[in-house]
């Protein structure tokens, strides 16, 4: 089991699915975190978290990604909080479906304020911090939609295939300052987004000749992974493990495929 005793650590969209469960694998590891969320959930998710693992510190810090001065905010509490950021987590992210005539322009531009800016914000902000330690470790969370886009989600894929530049793009600028920027594109995940996805691309691709009930859409989809399951967050937490360890310290602008092989190269 890898250990991170004594690492300080930030997470962004860490109060349910993928991110709650980074946090829940990095606490287990020993690492103290401060974990953000836009909704008022992160609270009562800290406090749960924090009955868990008495060992480690895990704060809450409510913040919207797409406001700038929030996440300043964040991360001058993370600092004060730790003393030090040692591993970013910017895992916060937004989907909606819906066809491209339907799609409101709104739409579109939140999806790509949350999921792509967002990034780009707190990422400079890490940066900030890590700079002036000469270490840390930068893991985005980007998507499969990162590599190919999907039907009813342009917003989506554009906004992920946008995580992916980010990442590399500061890799490069980071670089001297001994940060590693790296990405995970996780496949499907059981979680409350894909119970979202499974809904709504269900209601959106039945047919009079095949309608998708509740989970049935997911489940033909997990039929075509190699690996025959749809992943846990622990699987996207593992990886994610790998890029923020001291011994990953050669491994930076790289996007690791999370998807049991639905994707390869």
């Amino acid at each position: 089991m890898a250990d991170f005793t004594g690492k300080q650590m930030v997470i962004t969209g860490a109060c349910r699915g993928i991110g709650k469960g980074i946090a829940e694998y990095f606490a287990e590891r020993g690492a103290n975190l401060v974990i953000s969320s836009n909704a008022d959930l992160i609270f009562s998710t800290a406090r749960e978290l924090q009955d868990r693992f008495e060992s480690v510190s895990i704060a809450p810090f409510q913040c919207d990604v797409t406001q700038e001065e929030q996440v300043q905010d964040l991360f001058a509490f993370a600092s004060q909080q730790m003393g030090a950021i040692d591993i970013a987590v910017l895992n916060a992210g937004i989907i909606t479906i819906e066809t491209f005539e339907n799609m409101p322009a709104s739409d579109f531009r939140q999806v790509l304020d949350v999921n792509t800016t967002g990034v780009w914000l707190c990422n400079r902000e890490a940066a900030k911090y890590m700079t002036k330690q000469n270490h840390g470790r930068i893991i985005n969370t980007s998507s499969l939609q990162g590599r190919k886009g999907f039907i009813y989600t342009p917003h989506y894929a554009a906004s992920k295939m946008g995580v992916i530049g980010v990442t590399q793009s500061l890799a490069l600028e980071l670089a001297s300052a001994g940060i590693t920027v790296n990405a995970v594109c996780p496949g499907i995940i059981a979680s409350d987004m894909w119970d979202y996805n499974d809904r709504v691309w269900g209601e959106m691709l039945s047919t009079p000749e095949k309608t998708y009930g509740k989970g049935e859409l997911m489940d033909e989809w997990v039929q075509n992974i190699p690996l025959k399951r749809a992943g846990s967050p622990k699987d996207i937490a593992n990886a994610i493990a790998f890029f923020a360890h001291d011994d990953s310290g050669y491994v930076t602008g790289q996007s690791l495929n999370v998807c049991g092989g639905m994707a390869m190269n």
